[in-house]
């Protein structure tokens, strides 16, 4: 089929262009309507106009908070509170006290003839006052204390611990549990 030109006729069916107005006869579009507040009304606050009601000053919620913040960094350091954990009864606080590195530690330097200084010496005395009263709440004396150290270093010597790995005692014991 041969490639034909269109036309730049406009015919019945073309679409019909909007009839030309005189300029004088034009209405032009006046300046847009103002929309929202006056430019720098939340910093001029004697431009925004005010509210009529009981004398009542509308605030403008923009505004952020009034009250003055201090720009000195404070002197004193202040200590993030620590966190409680569930209360420990007296056997737990015992034990608790007992295995205290620091505690340790000060102990060995004075079974070797150490002398300690005195912030540490008043640690140390502090803790065994409270050792001591936790030992008198549970009814455990000294000797107690004694035949229960002795007692478990003379079940659990080498050859009875190599003894009892060897039989295998507690891999069955373990194994019935289980089951």
């Amino acid at each position: 089929m041969a490639h034909s030109k269109k036309s730049r006729k406009a015919n019945e069916n073309a679409p019909k262009l909007a009839p030309r107005t005189k300029k004088k006869e034009r209405v032009l579009a006046g300046k847009k309507k103002d929309s929202g507040n006056q430019a720098g009304s939340r910093h001029n606050e004697n431009i925004v106009a005010q509210p009529q009601g009981a004398g009542a000053k509308k605030k403008d919620p923009r505004h952020g908070s009034k009250t003055p913040v201090k720009l000195v960094l404070p002197t004193q350091v202040i200590t993030p509170k620590k966190e409680k954990g569930p209360k420990l009864n007296d056997e737990q606080k015992l034990l608790k006290l007992e295995d205290d590195p620091r505690l340790n530690q000060l102990l060995d330097m004075l079974e070797e003839g150490k002398e300690l200084p005195q912030d540490d010496q008043k640690w140390l005395e502090k803790q065994i006052t409270q050792i001591e009263t936790l030992m008198d709440k549970l009814g455990i004396t000294e000797a107690d204390d004694l035949e229960h150290v002795m007692k478990s270093v003379t079940e659990n010597s080498d050859d009875d611990l190599l003894n009892k790995f060897e039989s295998g005692a507690d891999l069955l014991k373990d194994f019935q549990n289980k089951e």
